[in-house]
């Protein structure tokens, strides 16, 4: 991830930081690049920076038996990949995929420490964060347990669009059947249910999505509850 010309932030976790801190903070970072496809980090690697989407977007995967995985979480302008340094641990437990390209900014992880030290405000925040990304997780085990795939898609196309903030996006049936941890079949069927309803158009891997609303209401309530969970704890 090569570094580029600093540009002005437009992380919403980081917005949330007072006036001070946010720019103390922020004097340390450098302004990056996410690449489509580029892989951050492996479950048991050591995490070198925390990252910032400003733009781009992450997905959170666990690899299964090193073949399979499944898409656990996912970070954009509202959050941060790194959130494990708060409890000391360097070592990413999952894969960190970049799903969309765009800005970040980033830290390497001996500033972050240092910024961590230096502001409770920081502290404070983050730990909130860190409850955030623990109930997403556990909120997709129980969606991919209990869920449909069509209402899980739904879901998972919403939450890409208000990471992306674009009405159209290009993902293949193998990286959703990936991303989902079902059949391509199970995928096609499901996406197909929502063209059908003209929720969304999807053809060759451009995923356009029609009408937000009736794909919010074709979604599980998984997404709403994720987004409750961020508003009750970081507003």
């Amino acid at each position: 991830m090569p570094p580029i010309e600093p540009a002005p932030p437009s992380n919403r976790l980081l917005a949330a930081l007072p006036r001070k801190d946010r720019e103390r903070f922020l004097a340390s970072c450098e302004a990056a690049e996410l690449v489509f496809a580029e892989v951050l980090a492996e479950p048991g690697e050591r995490v070198h920076y925390v990252i910032f989407p400003t733009g781009g977007f992450i997905s959170l995967i666990m690899p299964i038996d090193g073949r399979a995985g499944l898409e656990v979480g996912m970070v954009g302008d509202e959050g941060m990949f790194g959130i494990s340094l708060i409890l000391g641990v360097d070592v990413s437990p999952v894969r960190a995929l970049v799903q969309g390209k765009g800005p970040a900014l980033r830290m390497d992880v001996a500033a972050f420490r240092r910024e961590l030290g230096q502001s409770p405000a920081l502290q404070r925040l983050l730990k909130r964060y860190l409850y955030v990304v623990m109930g997403q997780i556990a909120q997709t085990a129980a969606c991919t347990r209990f869920h449909i795939v069509e209402a899980r898609l739904a879901r998972w196309l919403l939450m890409t669009q208000d990471r992306a903030r674009l009405d159209k996006f290009h993902v293949t049936h193998k990286f959703l059947a990936y991303m989902l941890g079902v059949r391509r079949v199970g995928v096609t069927k499901a996406a197909l249910s929502l063209q059908d309803r003209k929720l969304i158009t999807y053809r060759r891997g451009d995923v356009t999505i029609l009408d937000r609303t009736g794909l919010e209401t074709a979604s599980c309530g998984c997404y709403e509850a994720d987004k409750a969970t961020y508003a009750r704890m970081l507003g």
